[in-house]
């Protein structure tokens, strides 16, 4: 369990890098927009759309990361109050949900992408390339949030944390 842990660890931080590369790209690209358009006057036409599409990417590729930390959105005022054991059952509960999650992900974000790609789907707008390649970023995604799933419901079975847990959640009191 440990080798695959550290191999999902580094695909996730690798997924994340990733996704921060798009916010930073996306940050430069408004910024320039937004002086093309208001001191030049000349606002190039794509930003949006492009800024549109690395927001998918970013969104996908770093929910497993969010995820795999044990960050991701939960209500932590009921969880907090309950015994060492009913927080297993809610953390396996909200590990199930998730591979849930990304099961759907998997399997519709590949049929619409096959779809789209059987079809030649271009998008509309100033930036016309084909829609498959942003959709593939669902069940990319969808795929590693399922591994990092499978590895909560096995840590949880072991009695373990969250694989990168934060010292709050990793150190709680039982």
């Amino acid at each position: 369990m440990a080798f695959a842990a550290r191999v999902l660890g580094a695909l996730t931080r690798a997924a994340a890098a990733l996704s921060a590369a798009g916010v930073l790209v996306s940050l430069v690209l408004i910024a320039w927009a937004v002086v093309m358009r208001y001191a030049l006057n000349r606002p190039p036409a794509w930003v949006d759309d492009a800024v549109g599409f690395l927001l998918v990417g970013i969104v996908m590729l770093a929910a497993a990361q969010v995820q795999r930390r044990g960050e991701h959105i939960g209500v932590d005022l009921l969880a907090s109050r309950l015994s060492a054991r009913a927080r297993r059952w809610v953390d396996a509960w909200a590990a199930l949900a998730a591979l849930a999650a990304a099961l759907v992900l998997v399997v519709n974000g590949w049929q619409t992408a096959i779809f789209s790609r059987s079809l030649g789907i271009v998008a509309e707008g100033n930036v016309e390339i084909p829609v498959f390649w942003v959709q593939l970023l669902l069940p990319l995604g969808g795929a590693v949030m399922a591994l990092v799933a499978l590895e909560s419901l096995a840590r949880l079975a072991a009695g373990e944390p969250p694989a990168e847990a934060p010292p709050s959640i990793a150190e709680r009191p039982e």
